[in-house]
Order: C-alpha cells, then sequence, then structure tokens
C-alpha cells in the first residue's frame, strides 16, 4: 500500500498513486516525484538541451581562440618581420638564469627547434640565427619562454619587476631591451636574470 507524502491519502498500487500524485499535487511536487509522474516531459521543465549545447559550443570556439590568440600565437614566434630561414646567417651568445638556476640551452629540448633561431651541436653558450628580423621575443619564444622588458615566464611562472619579490633585467650588450622590438644581430650578447629582491 502507498501512502501519500503530500496529503497523507493511502492507495492499492503505484499507479494508482502516481495518478493522485499528477492529479492533485502537480504544484507542490519535488523534482524526484515530477520526474517519476512524468510532470517534467509535458510541462517542458528542467533546462533546453538546445541552446546549452550551442552555449557550450560557442564557449568552446571562445575558449580555443583565446588561447591560440593569446598564449599559441602571441608568444613572439608568429613570423611577423622575420625573413625566411636561409635568409641570413648569425651568431651571438645567451645567458639566462632564474632564481639562481642557469637554463641549461645545451638540452636536447633547445637544440634545433626553430629553423630561424636555436641552439646546435650540444652548445648551449652560442645561439644561431638563420633569418632576418629576428626580435629577441622571436628567440625566446622558440623555447617557450616569455619575456618583456619587465617580466619573464620560464616554466609556467611569470616573474615580474614589478612584484617586490624580484628583480628582472632583459638585457643585450649589457643595455636593457624591448624584446618584442629589439632585432637580434651579429655577436649580441644576450642575459636574462630573475633573481629575488
Amino acid at each position: 500500500m502507498e501512502e501519500c507524502d503530500y496529503c497523507g491519502e493511502s492507495f492499492e498500487g503505484e499507479k494508482a498513486y502516481e495518478s493522485h500524485l499528477r492529479a492533485e499535487h502537480t504544484d507542490e511536487l519535488g523534482p524526484i516525484d515530477r520526474h517519476r509522474v512524468g510532470a517534467d516531459d509535458e510541462e517542458g521543465s528542467g533546462l533546453p538541451v538546445g541552446p546549452l549545447a550551442l552555449a557550450l559550443v560557442i564557449g568552446a570556439t571562445v575558449a580555443i581562440v583565446a588561447y591560440v590568440t593569446f598564449f599559441a600565437g602571441g608568444s613572439g614566434t608568429a613570423s611577423g618581420d622575420v625573413g625566411p630561414a636561409g635568409s641570413a646567417h648569425y651568431h651571438g651568445t645567451m645567458e639566462v638564469v632564474v632564481l639562481g638556476e642557469q637554463v641549461d640551452f645545451s638540452r636536447s629540448e633547445y637544440q634545433l627547434r626553430d629553423d630561424r633561431f636555436h641552439f646546435e651541436g650540444g652548445d648551449g653558450t652560442q645561439w644561431h640565427a638563420h633569418a632576418t628580423g629576428l626580435t629577441l621575443d622571436y628567440a625566446m619564444g622558440t623555447f617557450g619562454i616569455e619575456v618583456t622588458r619587465t617580466s619573464v615566464t620560464y616554466q609556467g611562472t611569470t616573474y615580474r619587476d614589478s612584484d617586490e619579490q624580484y628583480d628582472v633585467s632583459v638585457t643585450v650588450n649589457g643595455d636593457r631591451v624591448t624584446p618584442e622590438e629589439y632585432v637580434l644581430q651579429e655577436g649580441d650578447r644576450i642575459r636574462i636574470v630573475v633573481e629575488e629582491a
């Protein structure tokens, strides 16, 4: 025997009880009882699937475009005014030190990663440029390291000179430079240092 939770009336079977719920208590039913008696289907309540699916697709598209624009494409690895690979050949040195740890550019993950700018032959001090118009921003972006005049992003962590914890220095030949604007030249000595303030 079924007893109504809403009014206390008793019923011989489940079908009779569900009919009673539908006829007498539709407006009072909780979500489980509404589903039980099929009230959700009749009244079209619940969330509309079509608009939700569309919103999800649009949201995913916006997220992908934002990622490509700001992270994958915004690191200075876009070609812009950079000449084709083979349009030049020049060298310089590079030292990157983050919180006392020198980045080892002789490791395979930094060797020959880009046709235009790279280290090669297991040497991690002399960089090779094979294109005209290479900016420091482009060069560092080939290694997944983002640099601005006052910040360095290395291994997923951004260090800012404006943060009281860090001093950030981005120099070429001893002079501070703006990586997005500075075009590398033969013999340039790049030095990027992040240290505790």
